[in-house]
């Protein structure tokens, strides 16, 4: 335990990361009687449940961001600093920021997740996920490109390559991406053409399991499919990515194997944990998962290291269920509420029961008017969920400012299906890699034939 004298220095925590997990840490420590240093190599903090939305242009970056200083400009006990952790060192109890080596009491890393490729990272060249900022502008600029080059296209084959768009992956970011995605086909891009009928637009979803929205109960994964289809989304479950090359993606179903000619395919399929889980196995020899989940003891601490903690995405916490909790906002913010808190319990010699996290439901939208939620003693699907995942989204929303300006956007598209943010960035390189490179597969050199959906 560590005991807190009015003669000693300061209990020094240092948060590693400032996504729910790590503001939530220090927020909770806001007016407690320690020293806190927030760490991010971002100086915002980012609202990713509605990066989708940055990505299909209903949302700028700006909307879903708040700048960590401003958030935590009226906590005293809180410094933020700009950089990246590069090192442990648990013996000397500091981390190591650029050359920079700042000690602490207790530790709390939440450095988050990435994409996982399944071991082929060479698809995210022609696959983005989304997890940041820059994914999200990276994959509005490729879906908005794909209309304009379609639109120039003379070539029936290139054309409507340009417009079938592949998800990769069912579950709630998929399912939000081909909804968003076929919404701007089918309404907000209708009007905007002349050469081209952007309803005729192809979305594939897939699914390597036999339904999408696995953690969701079985009728509400069964409405959520009926929903994209009745938006023209073509929904494929027990189907398997094997290749993604030359704007060919190759699926497995069954025995059967097909190639779909696609110049637009986005990545929502898997994560792994950050490199800061290796950095930590390294340095205090704690175990990690096949996804470089750190394990951790049930109060969330590092076994064998009871003053350094991991949560968020790059904890596997499995004394629950039995089974890891799932990489959802919630999660971390508990997390971080209670390590807070268990921090402030120690400092006078206290302590509490191991975490326990309670799960207050799973939401997704789907599309105008639609969206299933699932609240374990409720479930509910169409306008009223629909209704409820948007209040739920806006009450999460860190600043009041993105509160009113996000209400305001929706209220807007709601009414006009207009998505004002429809911005293609990075013009010169991304066309460059999508008409130069990636039309190789139209060659000689390739002699397969690839499917039209």
């Amino acid at each position: 335990m560590v005991n807190s004298l009015d003669n000693n220095p300061p209990h020094q925590v240092v948060i590693v990361g400032g996504g729910f997990g790590g503001l939530y840490a220090a927020k909770t420590l806001a007016k407690a009687a320690v020293n806190v240093t927030l760490i991010d190599k971002r100086n915002f903090h980012l609202f990713q449940p509605l990066l989708y939305q940055v990505a299909t242009g209903a949302l700028s970056p700006a909307d879903i961001s708040s700048p960590l200083r401003s958030v935590l400009s009226k906590s005293k006990n809180t410094k933020v600093l700009l950089g990246e952790v590069n090192n442990i060192d648990p013996e000397a109890k500091q981390v190591t920021v650029g050359d920079e080596a700042i000690a602490y009491d207790t530790l709390i890393v939440a450095t988050g997740a990435k994409h996982s490729y399944f071991g082929k990272d060479n698809w995210e060249e022609f696959a983005p996920g989304l997890k940041t900022v820059e994914d999200a502008i990276e994959m509005r600029s490729r879906i908005f490109t794909a209309f304009e080059a379609a639109e120039k296209e003379t070539d029936p084959e290139k054309r409507r390559a340009w417009l079938t768009f592949v998800i990769v992956g069912g579950g709630p970011t998929g399912v939000e991406l081909a909804g968003a995605i076929a919404e701007l086909a089918n309404q907000t891009l209708t009007e905007d053409f002349r050469s081209i009928d952007t309803s005729e637009a192809k979305i594939l979803l897939l699914e390597g399991l036999d339904r999408i929205l696995p953690p969701f109960a079985p009728e509400l994964s069964q409405e959520a499919e009926a929903s994209l289809t009745r938006l023209g989304v073509v929904v494929q479950t027990k189907t398997l990515v094997t290749n993604i090359e030359n704007d060919i993606v190759t699926l497995k179903q069954g025995d059967e194997v097909k190639e779909i000619a696609s110049k637009t395919v986005l990545w929502a399929a898997g994560v792994k944990a950050s490199a800061m889980g290796k950095v930590l196995a390294e340095r205090t020899d704690a175990e990690c998962d096949r996804v470089g989940r750190v394990i951790v003891e049930p109060d969330l601490s590092i076994k064998g290291h009871p003053n350094i903690f991991v949560i968020g995405d790059l904890a596997n916490f499995s004394h629950q269920n039995d089974k890891p909790l799932p990489g959802v906002a919630p999660v971390a913010k508990q997390q971080g509420e209670y390590v807070a808190a268990l921090v402030q319990k120690r400092l006078v010699g206290n302590n509490l029961p191991p975490f326990a996290y309670t799960d207050h439901g799973s939401l997704a939208m789907i599309g105008h008017n639609s969206a299933v939620v699932d609240l374990g003693f409720i479930k509910l699907k169409g306008f009223v969920a629909w209704l409820f995942w948007l209040l739920i989204h806006i009450y999460f929303l860190i600043e009041f400012n993105n509160k009113l300006v996000v209400m305001i956007q929706w209220a807007w598209n709601y009414f006009t299906r207009n998505r004002g943010a429809r911005l293609i960035t990075g013009q010169e390189s991304l066309t460059q890699f999508q008409i130069g490179v990636r039309n190789s597969y139209y060659t000689s050199e390739n002699n397969k034939q690839p499917i039209n959906i």
